[in-house]
């Protein structure tokens, strides 16, 4: 099993995946674009998604607003844009911190 760092990119999900449930790659990389499909699609239709015992994805949308460089100091307006907030269950959130 790879070293699981702060990051993981798809890839190294996909090799966890298969190492534990021993189905091919090719196929343990579908599965997770077409999941990341999925999240992106019901946000958009919904702009909430519930996954039980797992948490809620919300998408927000921030307004425009005037931001500063701290390094030169220069003024820019940040544009209008939606985020993705995540609240985790309390059940993952035990889960987290129990071991």
């Amino acid at each position: 099993m790879p070293q699981i760092r702060d990051n993981l990119s798809k890839n190294e999900i996909t090799e966890i995946i298969t190492n534990k449930i021993g189905l091919s790659t090719s196929y343990n990389k579908k599965i997770i674009n077409d999941l990341i499909d999925v999240l992106i699609i019901s946000l958009n239709n919904s702009k909430n998604l519930k996954i039980s015992n797992f948490g809620s994805f919300y998408l927000k949308k921030k307004s425009k607003r005037i931001g500063r460089n701290p390094k030169n100091k220069q003024v820019h307006e940040i544009s209008e844009r939606n985020v993705i907030t995540f609240y985790c269950s309390e059940e993952f959130n035990k889960k987290i911190n129990n071991g």
